[in-house]
Protein backbone atom coordinates (compact mmCIF):
# COMPACT_ATOMS: atom_id res chain seq x y z
CA UNK A 1 0.00 0.00 0.00
CA UNK A 2 1.39 3.34 -0.63
CA UNK A 3 1.68 5.63 1.70
CA UNK A 4 1.72 9.33 1.00
CA UNK A 5 3.61 11.78 3.56
CA UNK A 6 3.11 15.31 3.80
CA UNK A 7 5.46 17.64 2.26
CA UNK A 8 6.78 20.17 4.52
CA UNK A 9 7.36 23.50 4.08
CA UNK A 10 10.66 25.53 3.86
CA UNK A 11 9.62 27.62 7.34
CA UNK A 12 8.69 23.71 8.90
CA UNK A 13 12.09 22.51 7.87
CA UNK A 14 13.83 25.62 9.50
CA UNK A 15 11.79 25.11 12.63
CA UNK A 16 12.46 21.40 13.01
CA UNK A 17 16.51 21.84 11.74
CA UNK A 18 16.89 24.49 14.66
CA UNK A 19 16.03 22.04 17.47
CA UNK A 20 17.62 19.08 16.00
CA UNK A 21 20.13 17.35 17.15
CA UNK A 22 21.19 15.68 13.40
CA UNK A 23 21.40 17.58 10.25
CA UNK A 24 18.90 16.81 7.56
CA UNK A 25 18.55 17.77 3.88
CA UNK A 26 15.28 19.06 2.41
CA UNK A 27 14.81 18.23 -0.82
CA UNK A 28 11.35 19.84 -2.59
CA UNK A 29 9.29 19.04 0.64
CA UNK A 30 11.17 15.90 2.31
CA UNK A 31 12.91 16.24 5.25
CA UNK A 32 16.06 13.58 4.77
CA UNK A 33 18.41 12.60 7.68
CA UNK A 34 22.01 12.30 7.21
CA UNK A 35 24.02 9.67 7.61
CA UNK A 36 27.31 10.17 10.11
CA UNK A 37 30.27 10.34 8.79
CA UNK A 38 33.42 7.38 9.52
CA UNK A 39 36.57 8.77 10.87
CA UNK A 40 38.63 8.34 7.39
CA UNK A 41 35.64 10.50 6.24
CA UNK A 42 35.89 13.13 8.35
CA UNK A 43 39.71 12.89 8.45
CA UNK A 44 39.58 13.40 4.79
CA UNK A 45 37.79 16.25 5.30
CA UNK A 46 40.00 17.82 7.62
CA UNK A 47 42.93 16.86 5.93
CA UNK A 48 41.57 18.76 3.36
CA UNK A 49 40.02 21.91 5.11
CA UNK A 50 43.62 22.14 6.07
CA UNK A 51 45.28 22.57 3.12
CA UNK A 52 42.76 24.98 1.73
CA UNK A 53 43.21 27.13 5.13
CA UNK A 54 46.62 27.37 4.46
CA UNK A 55 46.14 28.12 0.58
CA UNK A 56 43.70 30.53 0.70
CA UNK A 57 44.12 31.96 4.19
CA UNK A 58 45.22 36.02 3.02
CA UNK A 59 42.67 35.73 0.17
CA UNK A 60 38.83 36.40 0.31
CA UNK A 61 37.11 33.58 0.65
CA UNK A 62 35.63 31.22 3.49
CA UNK A 63 36.04 27.78 3.43
CA UNK A 64 32.87 25.50 5.50
CA UNK A 65 32.90 21.53 6.36
CA UNK A 66 30.07 20.18 6.88
CA UNK A 67 27.79 22.10 9.42
CA UNK A 68 27.37 25.35 6.90
CA UNK A 69 23.77 24.74 4.92
CA UNK A 70 23.44 25.49 1.45
CA UNK A 71 20.41 26.78 -0.22
CA UNK A 72 19.58 25.82 -3.90
CA UNK A 73 17.10 27.81 -4.73
CA UNK A 74 16.28 26.48 -8.09
CA UNK A 75 15.95 23.11 -6.64
CA UNK A 76 14.26 23.73 -3.64
CA UNK A 77 16.81 21.89 -1.83
CA UNK A 78 18.82 23.00 1.73
CA UNK A 79 21.81 20.41 2.07
CA UNK A 80 25.34 20.43 4.08
CA UNK A 81 27.88 19.84 1.34
CA UNK A 82 31.23 18.56 2.96
CA UNK A 83 32.82 21.39 2.15
CA UNK A 84 32.42 24.56 0.38
CA UNK A 85 34.52 27.52 -0.49
CA UNK A 86 32.74 30.45 -1.02
CA UNK A 87 33.78 33.70 -2.33
CA UNK A 88 33.23 37.06 -0.35
CA UNK A 89 31.22 38.75 0.07
CA UNK A 90 28.77 35.83 1.26
CA UNK A 91 24.97 35.42 0.07
CA UNK A 92 22.41 34.43 2.34
CA UNK A 93 19.64 33.26 1.87
CA UNK A 94 16.85 35.90 1.97
CA UNK A 95 15.96 36.38 5.91
CA UNK A 96 18.77 33.73 7.22
CA UNK A 97 21.89 34.33 8.32
CA UNK A 98 22.82 30.42 8.56
CA UNK A 99 21.56 29.08 4.91
CA UNK A 100 24.46 30.38 2.44
CA UNK A 101 23.95 30.32 -1.34
CA UNK A 102 27.21 31.17 -3.46
CA UNK A 103 29.79 28.33 -3.53
CA UNK A 104 32.60 28.38 -5.92
CA UNK A 105 33.56 24.95 -5.04
CA UNK A 106 31.86 22.21 -3.38
CA UNK A 107 33.59 18.90 -2.34
CA UNK A 108 31.70 15.31 -1.29
CA UNK A 109 33.93 12.55 0.07
CA UNK A 110 32.30 9.44 -1.42
CA UNK A 111 30.62 7.19 0.47
CA UNK A 112 28.79 3.89 -0.61
CA UNK A 113 25.56 5.37 0.62
CA UNK A 114 25.40 8.52 -1.24
CA UNK A 115 28.64 7.87 -3.97
CA UNK A 116 25.67 7.58 -6.95
CA UNK A 117 23.46 10.78 -5.46
CA UNK A 118 26.64 12.68 -5.54
CA UNK A 119 27.81 12.00 -8.61
CA UNK A 120 24.59 12.48 -10.18
CA UNK A 121 21.35 14.22 -8.91
CA UNK A 122 23.25 16.24 -5.89
CA UNK A 123 25.88 17.38 -8.98
CA UNK A 124 22.83 18.67 -10.99
CA UNK A 125 21.32 20.75 -8.24
CA UNK A 126 24.66 22.03 -7.43
CA UNK A 127 25.31 23.25 -11.60
CA UNK A 128 22.06 25.36 -10.96
CA UNK A 129 24.08 27.95 -8.48
CA UNK A 130 25.24 30.53 -10.43
CA UNK A 131 28.58 30.73 -8.93
CA UNK A 132 29.55 27.26 -8.80
CA UNK A 133 32.46 26.46 -10.95
CA UNK A 134 34.31 23.32 -9.43
CA UNK A 135 33.55 20.03 -7.60
CA UNK A 136 35.29 17.31 -6.19
CA UNK A 137 34.33 13.48 -5.70
CA UNK A 138 36.48 12.17 -2.99
CA UNK A 139 37.04 8.53 -2.38
CA UNK A 140 37.33 7.04 1.24
CA UNK A 141 38.13 3.80 0.11
CA UNK A 142 41.17 4.33 -1.79
CA UNK A 143 43.21 7.12 -3.24
CA UNK A 144 41.16 8.61 -6.04
CA UNK A 145 39.56 12.22 -6.75
CA UNK A 146 36.70 12.95 -9.57
CA UNK A 147 37.56 16.76 -10.36
CA UNK A 148 34.90 18.61 -12.36
CA UNK A 149 35.68 22.09 -13.75
CA UNK A 150 33.50 24.83 -15.65
CA UNK A 151 35.06 26.05 -18.65
CA UNK A 152 32.67 28.91 -20.05
CA UNK A 153 29.37 26.49 -20.42
CA UNK A 154 31.05 23.17 -20.42
CA UNK A 155 32.06 20.92 -17.04
CA UNK A 156 35.37 18.91 -17.97
CA UNK A 157 36.23 16.11 -15.84
CA UNK A 158 39.62 15.09 -14.61
CA UNK A 159 40.96 12.23 -12.12
CA UNK A 160 43.48 11.90 -9.76
CA UNK A 161 45.08 8.68 -8.54
CA UNK A 162 47.95 8.06 -6.07
CA UNK A 163 50.54 10.70 -5.56
CA UNK A 164 49.05 13.56 -7.88
CA UNK A 165 48.34 16.99 -8.30
CA UNK A 166 44.87 18.56 -8.36
CA UNK A 167 44.63 21.84 -9.46
CA UNK A 168 42.12 24.17 -8.10
CA UNK A 169 40.75 26.34 -11.53
CA UNK A 170 38.19 28.42 -9.71
CA UNK A 171 41.05 29.92 -7.55
CA UNK A 172 45.17 28.81 -7.68
CA UNK A 173 45.59 26.24 -5.35
CA UNK A 174 47.49 22.96 -5.83
CA UNK A 175 46.60 19.95 -3.38
CA UNK A 176 48.66 16.72 -3.64
CA UNK A 177 46.57 13.73 -3.13
CA UNK A 178 48.81 12.76 -0.75
CA UNK A 179 48.01 15.81 1.43
CA UNK A 180 43.96 14.71 1.06
CA UNK A 181 44.90 11.43 2.49
CA UNK A 182 47.77 11.87 4.70
CA UNK A 183 47.45 9.19 7.67
CA UNK A 184 44.89 7.44 6.10
CA UNK A 185 45.31 3.64 6.80
CA UNK A 186 42.66 1.90 3.67
CA UNK A 187 43.94 -1.57 4.91
CA UNK A 188 42.65 -1.08 8.43
CA UNK A 189 39.37 0.94 7.50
Amino acid sequence: MLTLTKKKSLTEYFEQEILSETRNEYIDGEIIPMTGGTPTHNRIIGNFFVALHQAIQDKPYGIFVTDQRLWIPDRNIATYPDVMVIAEPFEYQEGRKDTLLNPILIAEILSPSTASYDRTGKFASYRTIPSFQEYLLISQDRKYVEHFYKEGDRWIFAAYENNETISMKSFEVAIATSTLYNRINFESE
